[in-house]
């Protein structure tokens, strides 16, 4: 049995497969992290059934929720050690709850700006916000356990942060999330979109990511919503090793 405590192997799960826009966006997901020591981390929980889309957004196409994703791995939300919040989007956000015996991480920008009463996260407080949920701090970029680093990327939300998951055989990869929601957005020079928080943060954290891929030899860069992007990577229960 391999005991390494680095990464082993990387799951992305599409949660729900949404229409694309016009601009390529699409879908949304949620991603698994197998250490060698029987660890388990995930990233992310995805949309909550219930939610209803605004008007002229394409209606979600639900494939199956992060739980239903994990019961065909064999695995129930209490074999989940750690849930490393992104940002507390509902579409981020949305199954928290499901999750009482994780140990939940977000960057502390970001929980004591939800705390206080953000409106940017009225959508989902019963799902991150649950009496029962346990949540551990972090300020900036660290490393989560060993090959697995959280990188804070403000911009899109303040305190959001990015994974980069350090993999045997594929090397790093970079979850970007919503840092770069696409792949023809990462570059310095983007513009802000309507739900992005600060475009001067977001332009300095893609120049981060782009300065990490050089940096760590990223291989792949996983982009949070890239309709077709996703049409074409590797999906659970397929992995990357």
């Amino acid at each position: 049995m391999n005991m390494s405590p680095m990464p082993q192997r990387l799951y992305l799960m599409q949660v729900v497969k949404s229409g694309e826009t016009p601009a390529g966006m699409g879908g949304v997901a949620c991603y698994l992290i197998e250490m060698g020591d029987g660890r388990r981390v995930l990233v992310d929980t995805g949309l909550p059934a219930n939610f209803q889309m605004p008007a002229g957004t394409p209606a979600p196409v639900y494939e199956m929720s992060v739980v239903e994703q994990l019961a065909v791995l064999g695995l129930r939300p209490e074999n989940i050690d750690l849930l490393i919040c992104t940002h507390f989007d509902i579409d981020h956000a949305g199954h928290h709850d499901a999750f009482p015996n994780a140990e939940f991480i977000v960057q502390r920008e970001h929980y004591e700006l939800a705390k206080a009463g953000n409106p940017r996260f009225d959508y989902a407080p019963a799902h991150w916000d649950h009496p029962a949920l346990c949540y551990r701090l972090v300020d900036g970029d660290c490393e989560l356990l060993p090959g697995l680093t959280l990188l804070k990327t403000s911009g899109h939300a303040p305190g959001h942060q990015s994974v980069l998951v350090r993999l045997p055989e594929t090397g790093p990869v970079l979850l970007a999330i919503d840092a770069v929601a696409l792949e023809r957005l990462f570059t310095p020079a983007r513009n802000a979109w309507p739900l992005d928080d600060d475009e001067a943060q977001l332009r300095t954290s893609t120049q981060k990511l782009l300065d990490v891929v050089e940096r760590e030899g990223v291989r792949l860069v996983v982009f949070g919503h890239d309709a077709h992007q996703w049409a074409a990577l590797k999906l659970a229960p397929a992995f990357y090793g």
